[in-house]
């Protein structure tokens, strides 16, 4: 042996030694000296005598301690606690001696006897008799016993008790908690620390236990013959003594105390003894956890009896009581929430809302929300409720109803918020919050869709969502549909409850019902659908239709009676509906209720369903008797009984079951005229239906968040959530409530990006009224006073642009009201310069690098405000409110002005539009329209006209910012403003100016940039030029007021970037504006300067714009006292654009080239490719010449008239046809001479025009001459055309037209001396072309003759010699 064992065995041989003496000392000492008890002195000195045997041992002992049976050395020391005899003293020291020598755990489990020395211990301490020890000592020996007890169960050997033992040992401690008269005292206390710990040791020991193998879950006694098979006798206590201990704990629930009130007792329950009872429940939860899902029986105690008592005292219990009960719940959740799920409904329904919504007393409510709260808290809660209750038709919308009941409770109605809002408000913005932060989560990708799907196939709406992979969209789709389908479903009991028809029939055509009626749709349709009218369901059910008898079948199927007597089976099925009247329809329906009870029954008290009919009919007659204020004579007991004689297969059934029957009808009536919403309590016969429910549930799912889900919780919820955030931030005057407002909005904010825009609208809508911006009746220096002295202001319009800013992408509508919050600051001047100016926006606008396919995810709503944005937005807003750094705070100091400045630096608005480009189509569409419509005056009001001028002003160059930043995705965001800018027209007050005067302005900037490089859809370019279109048309005179800076402009295009302009409608507008704005003398110059040179360049003359160039030049031409160096020039240059036609004709003729700036329209391109389009254009030409032939000055009518000339000789090279040039010679040369001749005749009607006549006279004469040269020129080949008899006709009938000429006193005209030179020259060069020679069947030279005699008789000899001959 080692020195170490040997001291070892010396110091236990010591301390045994000492004890002895201690007690030995304690029994000598006579508690009495005055007895003279034989006995006393006989068990004394027998006692003495067995310590001293021991002394003598434990000095000789040749073994080591642990290998001594315990019983040896503890025998004396618990014959002495067990003796009746001996006085309290020395019982006491023994109880000490004990203690002290299992805390030296001289023996443990292995030693041989340490089981019997356990048990025995148990027995001693707990047998331990008091009675003859004085009151003085019997507390402190009940300490000690106290103590020892507990340290039995600490030792290592405890493990050894039997399960008897360890269940006395806690009664025993109860016993001593109870025994103490003073509630006060300390060894109450102790009492309730020792049992605390013993319950402790003994379920803390619970998952060492290996659950039982095989364990028949039908009865109670099987459950007991299972637990004694498998507990080993050597192996100690175990599952059984965890289950009885519990039952002991619910029972504890139970315990009543009796008072008296005014000389009578009444009862109730001990409001102490629950919450202990309570306390030690919540022990055993916590420290078994989830293994008690292993053990059967104590699982079903915990779901049936514990669960039972919960939900019965929660609403009859004080606000102490009912915490503890939310707290067990709580565990219950966290460890067992698998196997609890209506249990916890029926919790949340019976108690916590109904105490919230009904609560008698303001800390009930406190309590109960607390609860509901702490639920809402745990991570998985949330989505769990809805995901088993929500989304299940078969129960209630847990989640909803929680959110709706926070909603109600925190909605303020008057100042100051009271404790139960403000409660309620932190548990919606912690709902809100819990959504938030799980919404978003992997990017919620495919979130984009509306979160409503469609239930486009049947699928039976009462079964369960398939189980499998719980993270697959299949999974997620199936419970959106699953939720939809109960949403419909109400919807339809709603029409059900007005007309059953229209009901029935919106189940089909939801889908809900299969095209060939389903009875078991129908009967679940009845039983859960919650809010139906019962009257109208029993009228379905006692229907004789044969269809409506199968619906009775499957609805009564839908009912489990199983363990419930005959009566309570009775009132459960009566609950669900109202019995008709009538007594055939109560018969049909009493039939299969009748025919279910006795097949779900296990006793053979019935021989047949008949049995049980006849009962029922009975019972029902009985509760009419007995309940009905009508019938004066009640139905006594006896004769119910004799009633009911022989029915059981002609023999009675026993007359206790009978009474029972009897007293229970009699005590509580059977409502059978129940209808619908009236309040329900949860009485017994709800909890056996309940229970029968559980077993053919679905366990309660368990699954962490599903971001896939988040949004369809928030809907469910989100109107009357906005409501209230919006509310109390009206209301609150506390900054923290205030600051969780804010929050609410952000959290809302990041919801709403996942399809529930509309919420997050009016949201924004609701917090914009609270900027205080809005109030059209506060005049701005009362705005500017209400914003720098109040809080509230300030919170709400960095709050407003904060969200614009990081979730602008989810605002819609309420993009108007921020705008109109944005041109309010404008006006009172606390817009930041880099929000003024938008080339400091533009300057601030992300550079060309950075990816625009970021954009492409916009479109789901994954790109604004990305997962780290979000992360610092929703932190705490107390940013905002007091900041180390005094300037970034919206605690300020300084002025009131520049407090307000300061806190709109900090909403950082300008980056709402730099920023633009990331956000998506539906968000930048509403943004833009909104700007458009506040500058057309929407919404606007203005004291003076500088003011509108400057906020529309401001309002365009908003959107030419927009229009910048979003360039490429120009295409898909203007044709909607365009449409914005024509539906303005329709509003009321509008004004075009100063809406038109400062768009065109800034729509030509926005062309601009468009122009300013190659596009290669010109669809672009089409677009703005629409707009600035639209713009003038709404008022001409903008182009005079505006004509500088659109002069500048299209100069800078036409000048610059007319290979880019690609469009007809491009060119066409940008003539047109130079030669509108050209007319003016200080823009003149530039003008004329812009089309000349395009003219004298001519590559960028094309067909696609030389109509509209040839006349804007002829627009410049014609303005009156303009240069005539410049009109000579232009002519000139008009005249040599036959040249571009030539080109133009050839390069479309050519079938290897392709003509440049042409349109990319092919129906265009088409029409430019014929030969008749070219022709129309030099026509157009020729008819801007002819109308300048007519101008006022004489230089410029004459050389308009010889341009005219020079054009028709170069467009030799265009291949003209003989029609074609019949026809351009027709509507141009002869239009022109006709046009020249009436005016010549005009002014020599005219006093005093005797030089304009005869400066006409000399146009006309220049006219004529070209008339014969260019028909000369083009004489062979418009000979050839059938029309020729008829063309020179016409130039025969000018020539005699000109001849016969009028002028009046002013002589004769030269036009006699100018047409018969003409005319012969004519008639030689078509004599000598062969054109004009007599013919057979042809009479054109007959017809000339006759013309030259009308013409000039004295020609004739000498143009046709061959006649006088």
């Amino acid at each position: 042996m080692s020195n170490i064992k040997r001291r070892r065995k010396i110091d236990v041989s010591c301390v045994l030694n000492t004890e002895l003496c201690v007690v030995l000392a304690a029994l000598r000492r006579s508690c009495d000296p005055s007895t003279t008890d034989k006995t006393y002195s006989n068990n004394d000195v027998s006692l003495q005598q067995s310590l001293r045997s021991l002394r003598s041992l434990i000095f000789n002992l040749r073994q080591e301690w642990r290998n001594v049976d315990p019983s040896i050395y503890m025998s004396p020391f618990l014959d002495v606690v067990q003796s009746d005899e001996v006085p309290a003293l020395a019982t006491g020291v023994a109880l000490s001696s004990i203690l002290k020598i299992l805390r030296l755990e001289i023996f443990d489990e292995r030693t041989l006897g340490a089981k019997e020395i356990m048990n025995v211990l148990v027995g001693a301490a707990t047998g331990c008799r008091l009675e003859k020890s004085e009151t003085s000592y019997v507390e402190a020996i009940m300490m000690k016993i106290l103590q020892l007890l507990l340290g039995i169960m600490s030792h290592p050997a405890s493990i050894l008790l039997s399960d008897d033992a360890v269940c006395t040992v806690v009664n025993t401690c109860f016993h001593v908690v109870q025994q103490v008269q003073c509630k006060g005292d300390l060894l109450q206390r102790n009492g309730k620390n020792t049992m605390h710990e013993i319950i402790q040791i003994v379920y803390s020991r619970l998952p060492e236990i290996e659950c039982e193998k095989k364990q028949d879950q039908k009865t109670s006694e099987s459950d007991d013959e299972d637990l004694d098979a498998d507990n080993d006798v050597d192996s100690g206590y175990g599952v059984r003594c965890a289950v009885d201990i519990f039952h002991f704990l619910c029972s504890l629930l139970n315990v009543v105390e009796i008072f008296e009130t005014e000389g009578m007792s009444s009862q109730r329950t001990d409001e102490d003894v629950q919450v202990f009872g309570l306390v030690l429940i919540n022990t055993a939860l916590e420290l078994s956890g989830d293994v008690i899902a292993k053990h059967p029986k104590l699982l079903r105690m915990i779901q049936d009896d514990l669960f039972h008592h919960l939900i019965h005292y929660g609403t009859r219990s004080s606000p102490l009581v009912l915490s503890m009960i939310c707290s067990t719940v709580l565990n219950i959740y966290h460890f067992l929430r698998s196997s609890v799920r209506l249990q916890l409904e029926a919790f949340f329904t019976y108690v916590l809302l109904k105490i919230v919504a009904q609560g008698s007393s303001v800390q009930l409510q406190e309590v109960a929300l607390e609860g509901v709260i702490n639920f809402c808290m745990q991570p998985a809660f949330l989505f769990e409720a809805y995901l088993n209750y929500d989304c299940s038709f078969l129960c209630g919308n847990l989640f909803e109803e929680i959110g709706r009941l926070l909603c109600k409770h925190a909605f303020p109605v008057d100042n100051p918020l009271t404790s139960i809002q403000v409660q309620a408000f932190e548990g919606l913005i912690l709902l809100i919050h819990a959504i938030a932060d799980n919404v978003d989560k992997a990017g919620s990708v495919g979130l984009c869709g509306p979160y409503e799907v469609d239930v486009s196939v049947y699928t039976p709406f009462w079964e369960e969502s398939p189980k499998g992979d719980k993270d697959t969209d299949g999974w997620v789709e199936s419970l959106r549909v699953k939720k939809n389908q109960k949403k419909k479903i109400l919807i339809a009991g709603s029409h059900f409850n007005l007309d059953d028809k229209k009901g029935l029939e919106y189940l089909k055509l939801s889908n809900l019902i299969p095209d060939s009626p389903e009875e078991k749709a129908f009967a679940y349709f009845f039983r859960f659908t919650p809010g139906l009218d019962k009257t109208m369901i029993g009228d379905y059910l006692g229907d004789p239709d044969e269809f409506h008898i199968h619906v009775l079948k499957e609805f009564t199927q839908t009912f489990d009676f199983t363990g419930m007597l005959l009566d309570s089976a009775l009132r459960t099925y009566l609950e669900t509906f109202r019995l008709p009247g009538e007594s055939q329809k109560i018969q049909r329906i009493l039939e299969p209720f009748s025919e279910h009870f006795f097949e779900q029954q296990s006793s053979d008290l019935f021989e047949s369903k008949d049995v049980v009919y006849i009962l029922c009919y009975s019972l029902i007659m009985l509760n009419t008797d007995q309940h009905n204020p009508q019938v004066k004579k009640k139905m006594t007991e006896d004769e119910f009984i004799r009633n009911n004689r022989a029915i059981n297969g002609g023999k009675d059934l026993p007359r206790e079951y009978l009474s029972e029957l009897f007293q229970s009808i009699a005590n509580n009536a059977i409502t059978i005229f129940c209808q619908a919403g009236v309040p329900a309590e949860m009485n017994p016969n709800r909890w056996i239906e309940l229970m029968n429910r559980s077993k053919a549930m679905e366990p309660f799912v368990t699954h962490e968040f599903n971001h896939k889900l988040a949004r369809d919780m928030f809907a469910n919820i989100a109107g009357p959530s906005v409501a209230v955030i919006s509310a109390v931030f009206e209301h609150a005057e506390e900054d923290d409530i205030l600051n969780e407002c804010i929050e609410g909005l952000i959290s809302v904010a990041r919801i709403a990006q996942f399809g529930l825009e509309d919420i997050l609208d009016e949201l924004i809508a609701s917090f914009c009224k609270f900027t205080t911006l809005l109030n059209p009746y506060a005049s701005p220096e009362e705005t500017l006073y209400i914003f720098a002295n109040d809080l509230k202001p300030r919170m709400a319009t960095v709050a407003i642009f904060t969200v614009a800013n990081k979730f602008g992408g989810s605002i819609r509508d309420a993009w108007r009201n921020i705008v109109d919050c944005l041109l309010k600051l404008k006006r009172l001047k606390l817009l930041p310069q880099s929000v003024v100016d938008p080339d400091a926006l533009l300057a601030d606008e992300p550079s060309d690098s950075t990816p625009r396919s970021a954009q492409a995810g916009l479109q789901n709503g994954t790109g604004f405000g990305s997962k780290s944005q979000k992360a610092s937005t929703i932190g705490r807003f107390s940013h905002f409110l007091a900041m180390e750094n005094g300037e970034d705070s919206l605690v300020l100091g300084g002025s009131e002005f520049e407090q307000n400045l300061k806190v709109i630096q900090q909403c950082k608005i300008g980056s709402i539009f730099s920023n633009s480009a990331f956000l998506p189509e539906d968000a930048l569409l509403n943004l833009g329209r909104s700007l458009i419509f506040a500058a057309a005056g929407k919404g606007q009001k203005f004291s003076t006209a500088v003011e509108e001028e400057e906020t529309v002003g401001f309002c365009w160059d908003l959107i030419v910012v927009l229009g910048f930043v979003n360039f490429d995705r120009y295409m898909t965001i203007w044709p909607a403003y365009h449409e914005y800018m024509i539906s303005v027209a329709q509003f009321p007050m509008f004004s075009p100016v100063p809406f038109a005067e400062k768009a065109i302005i800034v729509l030509l900037k926005l062309c601009l940039k468009i122009l300013s490089s190659y596009q290669s859809e010109n669809n672009l370019e089409e677009l703005i030029f629409k707009s600035i279109n639209l713009m003038w048309k709404y008022d001409m005179e903008i182009l005079e007021t505006c004509s500088d800076a659109i002069m500048q402009t299209v100069c800078k295009i036409l000048n610059d970037y007319p290979a880019n302009v690609q469009t007809q409608l491009g060119w066409k507008s940008l003539f047109h504006l130079l030669s509108v704005t050209g007319r003016r003398p200080d823009s003149y110059d530039q003008g004329v300067e812009t089309i000349i040179n395009l003219l004298h360049n001519c590559t960028h003359v094309s067909r696609t714009n030389y109509a509209y160039c040839i006349d804007c030049a002829f627009a410049f031409v014609a303005l009156k006292n303009s240069p005539v160096d410049k009109n000579v020039k232009i002519l000139d240059l008009m005249a040599n654009s036959v040249k571009v036609l030539v080109k133009c004709y050839r390069s479309f003729s050519d079938p290897g080239t392709t003509m440049s700036n042409a349109s990319s329209s092919s129906t265009e391109e088409n029409t430019m490719r014929s030969g008749n389009f070219t022709m129309n254009l030099f026509v157009k030409l020729g008819e801007a010449l002819r109308k300048t032939s007519l101008a006022r000055r004489e230089e410029v009518r004459n050389h308009a008239v010889s341009s005219l000339k020079k054009s028709f000789i170069f467009a030799n090279e265009l291949d003209l046809t003989p029609a074609n040039c019949i026809s351009s010679f027709a509507i141009v040369i002869f239009t022109m001479v006709d046009d020249l001749h009436e005016k010549m005749l005009e002014y020599s009607t005219r006093a005093n025009a005797e030089k304009e006549m005869r400066s006409m006279e000399g146009t006309l004469k220049n006219a004529m001459e070209v008339l014969t040269d260019v028909f000369l020129h083009y004489l062979r080949l418009i000979a050839e055309n059938p029309g020729f008899r008829s063309f020179w006709l016409g130039v025969l009938r000018r020539m005699d037209t000109l001849m016969k000429a009028d002028l009046g006193e002013h002589g004769p005209s030269k036009m006699e001396e100018v047409v018969p030179e003409l005319l012969k020259k004519i008639i030689a060069a078509m004599k000598e072309n062969d054109i004009l020679v007599p013919r057979e069947n042809d009479d054109l030279w007959e017809i000339t003759y006759i013309q030259i005699q009308w013409i000039a008789p004295s020609l004739k000899g000498e143009l046709f010699p061959e006649v006088d001959m």
